[in-house]
């Protein structure tokens, strides 16, 4: 038997396939295809203090190989997903990991002291990274802010805290390296690109918000640039994201660092596709004579 399960620090999977927060709602859109228990972990969709309306339409535009995104982190605010959605979703028999987005420190604490005594939550994923929304970005593109959020998140609670980083940046890898100094169990890697689409004809941008994040298989070779210039300079575990939509796709990732994965864009295509990597990984794990998962993560050759 092939070993799937992996450690993200305190965060222990039964494997390593995640779905991706914002693209996978709340799961019951989900559950008439998907079986939850088969999964690594659930990433519900960003979770604000406030109630938030999101940007105006057109929201979403396809893309060459991707899609561009200005959702605006449209959610019905933290309180109403801790009394509704969040009993619910820690039934499903798979790791619920919450992520959240806030303006201050203050909010983001506040939001972990609830998780912390929430039964259920397995970790706390902080969005720092979103592009369409003001304020969220800032504290993704500052090492000293982005550091200041897990600390003050990992100040108040014990629950694993993973950060999600931006690649909107000149280096990602400084900011990683914050945030691993700081206390971050792990990072996800990566968050959107920010892109625009244009109709030139009506000479007006397609977004209603002008600029969205950029997915999908378009950016996964970006993604694992990232991914793998991360993983040489900090020692906590990688989620790798970013146009994966294939088992080749998750290999790469497992070989260039991430010790898990996260499928986005392709679940609105393809719903089922997380499930299908969970029984695929063993037979591709074994192609390598690999016994294990973290038999894999990071063995790529750069030499010759």
């Amino acid at each position: 038997m092939t070993e799937l399960g992996v450690s993200l620090n305190r965060l222990k999977l039964q494997n390593p396939i995640l779905v991706a927060s914002g693209t996978f709602g709340y799961a019951k859109e989900m559950s008439a295809f998907v079986d939850f228990n088969q999964l690594g972990g659930l990433i519900p969709k960003t979770v604000t203090p406030q109630p938030r309306p999101g940007n105006p339409p057109p929201r979403t535009v396809e893309t060459a190989s991707g899609m561009l995104n200005s959702i605006g982190l449209d959610n019905d605010g933290f309180d109403q997903f801790v009394r509704e959605k969040l009993p619910w979703l820690t039934s499903l028999g798979t790791a619920i990991i919450v992520n959240i987005a806030a303006k201050t420190n203050d909010e983001f604490r506040q939001m972990a002291h609830v998780l912390q005594a929430s039964q259920g939550v397995a970790a706390i994923e902080l969005n720092i990274s979103c592009p369409n929304v003001s304020g969220g970005i800032d504290f993704g593109t500052n090492p000293d802010l982005a550091a200041e959020v897990v600390a003050a998140v990992r100040s108040e609670c014990d629950i694993p805290v993973i950060a999600k980083l931006t690649p909107n940046v000149t280096s990602v890898v400084p900011i990683a390296q914050a945030v691993s100094h700081a206390g971050a169990d792990a990072v996800s890697l990566i968050n959107t690109f920010q892109g625009m689409a244009v109709d030139w004809k009506k000479r007006r941008p397609v977004l209603g918000n002008v600029l969205g994040g950029l997915s999908g298989p378009a950016i996964k070779p970006l993604a694992l640039r990232i991914v793998w210039q991360v993983s040489q300079a900090v020692k906590i575990p990688i989620i790798g994201i970013g146009g994966i939509q294939s088992i080749d796709d998750v290999m790469e990732f497992l070989l260039v660092g991430a010790t898990a994965i996260q499928v986005g864009t392709a679940n609105f295509y393809n719903p089922q596709l997380a499930s299908q990597l969970v029984r695929e990984l063993p037979a591709a794990l074994q192609s390598l004579g690999a016994e294990s998962v973290t038999d894999v993560v990071g063995t790529l050759k750069t030499g010759s």
